[in-house]
């Protein structure tokens, strides 16, 4: 991935632990949780707690996170990745909350069906979690795979979305890989 040298950053606590919100001039260009994997190296970027985008996405992130809003307005900046990324990254923004997905499907959907390996590995390098929702694409059987930003996240995620009650009610720290895979109870 590449990322425009002028991004800018801001940092945020979330009930799910600490995040790094980045912006470019188009939007907002990504979002991680401490410790996520794939997590850019950020130091270089300068920190603008002002950026008129990461302050609408920190609203929009809290009032999420609250139960108070279920689509995001920010407008994103999904340049970092390939061609092919940038497809999947978008079908993942058609997914409304509430709702989940497969792998396959989201690579039928762009017209790839047969590219569902690849289709995982831009879901996993989607640079802006929560904002394009990867955390709602399940294995093809309805199994909680990974989440870069840990499973428990995602669980946590889908459970507010759900509006089933949520066990993450304390702020995350530190969420680590689960050793098997989970299935959400229907």
């Amino acid at each position: 991935m590449s990322f425009d040298p002028r991004t800018v950053i801001t940092h945020a606590q979330t009930r799910l632990g600490p995040v790094t919100l980045a912006a470019t001039g188009q939007g907002l260009a990504g979002m991680w949780f401490a410790g996520q994997k794939h997590h850019p190296d950020t130091d270089a970027w300068r920190v603008d707690d002002n950026n008129p985008w990461l302050a609408q996405a920190r609203t929009e992130l809290a009032e999420y996170l609250d139960g108070q809003r279920s689509r995001f307005d920010v407008a994103l900046d999904l340049c970092t990745g390939s061609v092919f990324q940038q497809a999947v990254w978008r079908s993942l923004c058609t997914i409304a909350a509430g709702s989940t997905t497969s792998y396959g499907a989201v690579s039928r959907q762009i017209g790839r069906p047969s590219a569902v390996r690849a289709v995982g590995a831009a879901v996993g390098r989607n640079p802006i979690s929560i904002f394009v929702p990867c955390h709602r694409v399940l294995g093809a059987n309805g199994a909680l795979t990974g989440y870069a930003g840990g499973l428990a996240r995602k669980e946590a995620l889908l459970a507010l979305e759900s509006g089933a009650p949520d066990r993450h009610t304390q702020p995350m720290t530190t969420v680590g890989p689960s050793a098997k895979t989970r299935t959400i109870p229907a």
